[in-house]
């Protein structure tokens, strides 16, 4: 069996997570074995603790990766420093993240900061956060008040700090900072280990969850390509994977769908028609009324297109609607004349964007509709040919855009 190279892309991430995961453990086991030789007496905890941060860990490994491409740092950010401050017992600390647009270290979640006097941003090497991510080592202030190297957030600065980087193959993304409660456990030795363990491993998930978003924006690049490649052999339809596109999306996030949900219907809506490439172009172009060979010839390309897209397995959801866009809410579609809810919710959004931009469009065997006339057509067309929910919602939007732009059809 042949790997695409998306698939070698995912075998690559998986592997590496699984390697991630053995040298955690290892290292856990490791500072065990240590702490328990150095400090029998604190032995007991110490293994109570080093199962909360792997459970944590474990815990943080499933969310980013179940999540993955619908969480944002922020989101992240504050399940590290909720796991870091239950870890610790802490109920004040900080996440901050480089910032490669600004140059400057910014806070990316918190916990019980002052309003008003939080100090926002730092440059490498500035305050005890700054110099611990120019380091790469974690500083632990004793005593903030009379430390010159703290730059206090708040007036009147006096709980233990730690700042602890988040590294990333030696080069540090951000840093993780905590107060400690003045009658709470110190910033021991072997805390600042576990704190390292727990920063150390959630980099490596920031990372990897940038690596996803990287790589959704090379899908997407990828995607419009394609759709530019079918819009440019019918001259018609130059452009309406775009506007679909657009439009997808806004009646996906009106409609309250997840991201993720919402980006496969973006990619289904420029994709749609990426299967009239097998199409001859004297039947894409003919100007006159289709032949019924040329007709059941044309109902190939939603076929088409799940073939094209269905072997990338990221493209998976996307192909599933590509195939069934065409289908009817009252069963009388094609290609198995599926009916209401079993046509995928992505496939009936974008069968009412694609009946829209077809009939206020130029073709090749008649005018533009006006809009009045497309309008009237949706809502005929609403219960048997389109979900009547979908053309709902989209003629609402459409409805707010077309006043907004003066009355002037934007399509």
């Amino acid at each position: 069996m042949a790997f695409s190279p998306l698939d070698w892309v995912l075998i690559i991430l998986c592997v590496g997570l699984l390697a991630a995961l053995v040298i955690l453990i290892n290292r856990l086991h490791a500072l065990a074995l240590d702490q328990s030789k150095a400090a029998p007496a604190l032995a007991p905890e110490g293994w109570s603790k080093l199962d909360e941060l792997l459970s944590m860990l474990l815990s943080l490994q499933e969310h980013g990766v179940s999540h993955a491409g619908a969480v944002s740092r922020e989101e992240f950010g504050r399940a590290v420093l909720d796991c870091a401050c239950s870890l610790m017992k802490c109920d004040r600390g900080s996440v901050m993240m480089w910032s490669e647009k600004e140059s400057c270290l910014e806070i990316v979640a918190a916990r019980s900061f002052a309003h008003g006097n939080q100090r926002l941003v730092l440059k490498p090497g500035e305050g005890v956060a700054g110099k611990a991510f120019a380091s790469g080592r974690p500083i632990f202030i004793a005593d903030p008040a009379d430390d010159p190297r703290y730059i206090s957030p708040v007036a009147g600065d006096v709980e233990p700090f730690v700042s602890i980087p988040l590294m990333v193959k030696g080069k540090p993304i951000g840093v993780l900072n905590l107060h400690a409660k003045q009658d709470a456990e110190p910033f021991s030795a072997y805390n600042v280990k576990f704190l390292g363990i727990l920063a150390g491993e959630s980099a490596v998930m920031l990372h990897n969850m940038d690596l996803f978003d990287s790589l959704q924006t090379f899908y997407l690049e990828m995607v419009q390509t394609l759709a530019r490649a079918v819009d440019s052999k019918d001259a018609y339809t130059r452009e309406h994977s775009d506007r679909a596109r657009v439009k997808a999306r806004k009646v996906a996030l009106e409609m309250g769908l997840p991201e993720q949900t919402t980006r496969y219907i973006e990619y289904a809506a420029l994709l749609h028609d990426i299967g009239k490439i097998g199409i001859d172009e004297a039947i894409l172009l003919k100007p006159g009324k289709l032949t019924p060979e040329e007709y059941e010839r044309m109902k190939q390309h939603p076929i088409i297109g799940h073939q094209i897209l269905s072997p990338v397995k990221y493209l998976g959801p996307v192909a599933q609607m590509v195939l069934y866009h065409q289908e009817w809410y009252d069963g009388r579609g094609y290609p198995e004349g599926l009916k209401g809810e079993e046509i995928p919710l992505g496939s009936r959004i974008v069968a009412v964007l694609d009946a829209w931009d077809a009939m206020t469009s130029d073709r090749p065997y008649r005018k533009a509709l006006g809009r009045e006339i497309a309008v009237g057509e949706l809502k005929k067309g609403a219960g048997s040919q389109f979900d009547p929910r979908v053309v709902d919602i989209f003629l609402r939007l459409e409805s707010a855009e077309w006043t907004l732009a003066g009355g002037e059809n934007q399509d």
